[in-house]
């Protein structure tokens, strides 16, 4: 096994899973009582405690153990979940994750880090009580330990044996370990005294695979050892197995928790309770003789005769009937996923690009030669190739629910900073777009978050005063539009005030005195590089710095920004974003020797420009079907030599609810397009949003349509005043 990729998957698994143990957090937060979402958490703590030790992280492991402690104890009602306690796991778990960073880089621990793991350990000891351990500076903390003892929910189970359940995983013999020298080796540390083998997965022998393992045990075990050492026998195989044990004389709480961490196997009651030590075989079959002797009325139930007999508690029975009600419901969905290393995605999609583009030089070469047979090859070959971009696009494609979820402990954090309490809605999680601009838009996400909050959404009686709940609402939202995915943050706070925008604007010169703008103008100038409206700096906002970087971020992806606000009423930050950085679908144009693609998404339709229109003179825009259309030529716009065709086209695109057209010569239909970016001497060109290379091995520019439209708006606004200036010059 290569140790360097074990460590990086560990790494990349740690990460997941304290991003994962963070939203736990902060929902426990709300619903303290959750037992499956505790559950999720220790066992988040646990593995990655677990799996550290087996790399030799050992700051790693002693750091985490504590933490470990503390919320197994509030697994068994010791610890009550409330704000305090939340807030310092939530800081242990931006710890730990400062812990795997170094190991990441290979680097030692600074003094600073190490004072800080010492400083969270002393504040985590404070809920252990007088049991103190050890401290994430000192030795090396046991990979297992034992759990304490419970002081509520009943007695202990009369047995002074220890309890082994154990599962192999499928992968076990794969990976060059024997099962039962794992029970062999047990035996050197005590006696068994009962071993079960449970064939509860074995498949029909047809279907069985002699590679892969399907055992697993129930074991009774007689040692003086801890816990830590009998753990230790599986620590080779920890990853490959699920083990839970337990302790002679434990409490009926601890039963239930270990009857509901069970795996979802068909058990007969009976048997499990055998399984997990709480019955003798001899008080089983006790029991079954009383169930048989019942003659008169209703048969009862083999859990009500045992408690009835007082053989099982009821709450150890409830827990055992509940479990096996959910067995019963329905089995857990495996999910088959492999993780694929995203550079070697990346490097997928440019191959699938390049084999567009070969396929676009086959089928020109097959036009040209005429032959029906390479007609009909290259017409097959195209179909298959744009079904391989399309799974390949999907492999890229991820859910946006994963970076929203992060906006939970930001929001958490920021209110209470300001004093403020903010409840964060969540919408639109399932859309999906490009891994790449799920990636970018955290950033930008952040700052629009963060300025909702801290210049939208007013004090508790600010708010109060006005008529408005004391909890401010911010919320999340995500959807498809016209091939592009659409992000709102919007607040109902207190809104932009206009008249305030317009007079930081003249101070600073970013417009002249009496200039008059529509409202969407007025409410875009805060995205303007050193605008602000706050009077004092504070630690989020204040400096003037943060809404240009959004837009400059956001059109850095090929997107749009657009803020709508109410005074009073609240504020909505539109982010419009393509669905892919990589490959899109595009209409293929052309103006002079010159060709042009148009993302298809956005084409409405195609019509031809009229010779009245052509002869309008300067007129920009024409009536289509009742509506005004404003247009822009690209053979002016891009100063193309030589004269227009006398049968021109208008390509209606749409951007969000504006519509405009392209006027072009020709139109050569769908194109698959695979995105190139530009230079840095060209990135700033207005109205291009890339290159993409044509079958002939010519290049054909991008059309960025949203910068192209705000050209065309600028125009019209312009032939708009003319128009009013010669009308007063006339009248006058």
């Amino acid at each position: 096994m290569n140790l360097d990729d074990a460590l990086q998957t560990f790494i990349a698994e740690s990460r997941e899973l304290l991003q994962d143990m963070e939203e736990a957090l902060l929902q426990i937060e709300q619903a303290p009582d959750d037992a499956d979402t505790l559950n999720a958490i220790f066992r988040a703590a646990h593995t990655i405690k677990g799996s550290a030790g087996l790399f030799g992280l050992d700051d790693i492991v002693a750091f985490t153990h504590v933490a470990e402690s503390v919320l197994d104890k509030v697994r068994g009602g010791e610890l009550r979940v409330d704000a305090t306690l939340v807030a310092l796991l939530l800081a242990w778990g931006d710890q730990v994750n400062e812990l795997v960073n170094h190991a990441a880089d290979g680097t030692d621990l600074s003094d600073s880090t190490r004072n800080i793991s010492q400083t969270l350990v002393d504040q985590l000891n404070v809920y252990l009580g007088g049991n103190k351990h050890a401290s994430a500076t000192g030795t090396k903390m046991p990979v297992a330990y034992e759990i304490p003892s419970v002081t509520e929910g009943g007695g202990e189970v009369e047995t002074d044996l220890w309890h082994i359940s154990l599962r192999f995983g499928p992968d076990v013999l794969r990976s060059g370990m024997d099962p039962l020298s794992f029970i062999r080796y047990l035996a050197t540390q005590g006696e068994i005294h009962h071993l079960l083998t449970l064939f509860d997965h074995m498949p029909a022998a047809a279907e069985m695979d002699p590679e892969s393992c399907y055992l697993g045990f129930e074991i009774s075990f007689k040692s003086t050892a801890d816990k830590a050492t009998i753990e230790s026998v599986f620590e080779f195989v920890r990853d490959d197995c699920q083990i839970r044990i337990m302790p002679p004389h434990s409490k009926i709480t601890e039963y239930l928790q270990f009857i509901a961490n069970m795996p979802g196997e068909q058990l007969r009651v009976g048997e499990m309770l055998v399984r997990c030590g709480t019955l003798t075989q001899y008080e089983l079959e006790t029991a079954l003789a009383l169930q048989t002797a019942e003659a008169t009325g209703r048969p009862r139930q083999i859990g009500e005769v045992l408690v009835a007999a007082k053989l099982v508690p009821p709450p150890v029975m409830t827990a055992v009937l509940e479990k096996q009600r959910q067995v019963k419901e329905g089995k857990s969905v495996e999910t088959n996923l492999i993780r694929v290393d995203a550079d070697k995605l990346d490097q997928l999609i440019n191959l699938v690009g390049e084999l567009i583009i070969a396929g676009a030089g086959a089928n020109l070469v097959a036009q040209r030669a005429g032959v029906p047979e390479l007609l009909e090859a290259t017409a097959t070959l195209s179909g298959l190739v744009e079904e391989v971009r399309d799974i390949a696009l999907t492999l890229r494609m991820v859910q946006i629910g994963g970076t929203f979820s992060r906006f939970q402990r930001v929001v958490r954090d920021v209110g209470n900073a300001l004093g403020k309490d903010i409840e964060l809605v969540i919408s639109g999680a399932e859309t999906e777009l490009d891994k790449t601009v799920v990636e970018k838009i955290g950033d930008p996400l952040t700052h629009l978050v963060r300025n909702s909050m801290d210049h939208g959404i007013e004090p508790a009686e600010v708010r109060l005063a006005r008529g408005k709940p004391a909890k401010g609402t911010l919320r999340l939202n995500a959807y498809h539009d016209a091939g592009s995915v659409v992000i709102e943050v919007s607040d109902d706070g207190g809104g932009l005030n206009k008249e305030r925008i317009l007079r930081k604007a003249n101070e600073r010169g970013l417009i002249s005195e009496g200039t008059i703008l529509s409202d969407k103008e007025i409410h875009n100038l805060i995205f303007e590089a050193g605008f602000s409206t706050a009077d004092a700096v504070s630690d989020l906002s204040g400096r003037g710095v943060g809404m240009d970087v959004v837009r400059r971020n956001i059109e850095a992806l090929r997107g749009t920004v657009n803020l709508e606000s109410i005074e009073g009423q609240g504020s909505t930050v539109r982010i419009r974003l393509p669905l892919t950085l990589a490959i899109i679908d595009g209409f293929l144009v052309g103006v002079g020797n010159a060709a042009y693609i148009i993302p298809l998404d956005v084409v409405v339709e195609c019509i031809e420009l009229s010779s009245e229109d052509r002869d309008s003179g300067d007129r920009h825009y024409i009536n289509l079907r009742g509506e005004v259309l404003p247009y822009c030529r690209l053979r002016e716009h891009f100063d193309i030599e030589g004269q227009p065709v006398r049968r021109e086209n208008i390509v209606v695109v749409r951007h969000g609810e504006q519509k405009f057209g392209l006027v072009v010569d020709k139109l050569m239909g769908e194109f698959q397009t695979v995105i190139k970016p530009l230079g840095s001497i060209f990135k700033h060109v207005q109205g291009i949003g890339g290159s993409t290379i044509l079958g002939s091995g010519e290049v054909a520019l991008i059309l960025d349509i949203p910068g192209l439209m705000k050209q065309v708006a600028a125009n019209t606004e312009m032939q708009a005043g003319a128009i009013s200036l010669s009308a007063l010059s006339k009248a006058s």
